[in-house]
């Protein structure tokens, strides 16, 4: 049995036929917008923007927000051009089965575990820090031990483990139910990102933008272009999420109108609203404030006077927060779904609920898995490998869309990335430069994670396969 077969296109849009037993096609395309805003805005925009500028880039952080746009944008094209060709839950695990054959596929399926299994820990650990910091506001003090993991001083990070839990839950019941508790929290996250700006803007200090490129410290990462790029790797993390889009292809009503909509319109919008909050969240205090920071948004809004809504903006990125986990729970259960129906993974992970149409076994393991790693794991542990797990899957997307359009070039596709090969190695550029300025820590970490992977594949996975050679 070779590692390289390849899983036929016209078996990848047999698979994506609604079935009664099956997932449930009960997504329209602004739905799936929000799905992607929901996964994007989030502890990246009000944790990971201070810390970008401090460490960093500086009032920069704003370019370094743009230039990790851009390497998502190429990305993102690439990943619209796939979604609307085969609109099957799995991501880009199923995009690379169908252009890079079975080994690879594995490898990103195993890959996209980092991006969504960890990110959805490292922010409920985010979470339970914002609901504690809430909750003191109303004079409301939970003991410290609950808090954490015993890395941090602590036992168990109970409120971390419950957000989890709840959200798991959340997605058992329906995937419908799930996108309307969403928008909600879409609608309100969003908003507040928009008061932000709007009252924010006419207290800004131009001089606190001066330099708005602090000069280079040779040897180091802090200003100048290393500055920006270091920066560009660190709010990366800000913009995971919005891939997530493409695991609910086989529930969209119209995949092949929606995917390309829902994927490129969340990431603008999200774009736009990046830039123009840290533009305004450096401006009102100096940079170098932020450093060792866990809320710079907090931080820089206190000097508009508007302190009564401090315990509004708290509460819009708890929203922020919760919305994050739940689009990152879904798309990690849809991605093991796709990998149990090709048989790489036990059955278990591809039943489906009958009255829910739901994965639910898979949001059962992944509620227990996520909840391990939220309760007792620095959440400094998790966030390292969430990058560059991400930065590895959009790579291998890009490199897809080069191979298929040469296996392929007569195939439907419903949306075209313009200007092949270019934009696609414009995108694998991007993405591997942002990589490199990742540590060390990152890349062994990772190279464990697959070899763990490999490990699995050769013992199972290859061995049940359901596609033929």
């Amino acid at each position: 049995m070779s590692i390289w077969k390849i899983k036929p296109l016209a078996k990848l849009i047999e698979d994506s036929q609604e079935t009664e037993g099956g997932l449930k096609r009960s997504l329209s395309s602004g739905a799936l917008v929000a799905l992607g805003i929901g996964a994007i805005i989030g502890a990246g925009l009000f944790s990971l923007t201070g810390i970008a500028a401090a460490d960093h880039a500086g009032p920069a952080v704003t370019l370094s927000f743009v230039l990790a746009a851009v390497g998502c944008a190429f990305a993102g094209l690439c990943y619209a051009e796939f979604a609307s060709m085969i609109p099957v839950a799995g991501s880009a695990y199923t995009y690379s089965y169908a252009t890079m054959g079975e080994f690879i596929a594995w490898i990103i399926g195993w890959d996209l575990v980092l991006e969504y299994a960890l990110a959805a820990a490292t922010v409920s650990v985010s979470w339970s820090a914002y609901v504690d910091k809430f909750l003191q506001g109303i004079n409301i003090h939970l003991p410290q031990e609950l808090l954490h993991a015993s890395a941090d001083g602590g036992i168990i990070n109970l409120p971390a483990i419950f957000i989890v839990c709840l959200l798991s839950l959340v997605l058992i019941r329906g995937t419908k139910e799930s996108a309307i508790i969403n928008n909600i929290l879409v609608v309100l996250k969003v908003s507040v990102v928009i008061v932000f700006i709007v009252l924010g803007w006419s207290h800004i200090n131009p001089e606190n933008h001066i330099p708005f490129i602090p000069k280079n410290i040779p040897g180091t990462q802090f200003g100048g272009m290393p500055g920006i790029a270091a920066g560009a790797a660190v709010v990366f993390f800000a913009f995971v999420g919005f891939d997530a889009v493409s695991t609910a292809a086989q529930e969209a009503k119209n995949p092949q109108k929606g995917m390309p909509i829902g994927i490129l319109g969340s990431l603008v919008i999200c774009t736009i609203l990046y830039v123009l909050f840290s533009w305004v969240m450096t401006g009102l205090v100096p940079y170098q404030i932020f450093k060792g920071d866990a809320s710079p948004a907090a931080t820089a809004f206190a000097v508009t006077g508007y302190t009564f809504l401090q315990s509004v903006l708290i509460l819009a990125i708890i929203a922020g927060y919760t919305s994050v986990i739940l689009v990152m729970l879904l798309g990690q259960s849809r991605v093991f779904y796709s990998m149990s129906n090709d048989g790489l993974l036990p059955s278990f992970f591809s039943h489906v609920h009958k009255k829910f149409h739901t994965p639910w076994k898979t949001n059962l393991f992944f509620l227990v898995f996520v909840s391990i790693f939220a309760g007792f794991v620095p959440i400094k542990d998790l966030g390292h490998m969430v990058s560059i797990g991400t930065l590895f899957a959009f790579t291998l997307v890009c490199i897809g869309i080069i191979v298929m359009r040469k296996k392929m070039p007569n195939a439907e596709r419903k949306f075209k990335v313009p200007l092949v090969p270019l934009v696609p190695i414009l995108g694998i550029i991007v993405c591997v430069y942002l990589m490199t300025s990742l540590t060390m820590e990152s890349w062994w970490r990772l190279l464990i994670w697959l070899i763990i992977g490999i490990c699995i594949y050769f013992f199972y996975g290859k061995q049940h396969s359901k596609v033929d050679d």
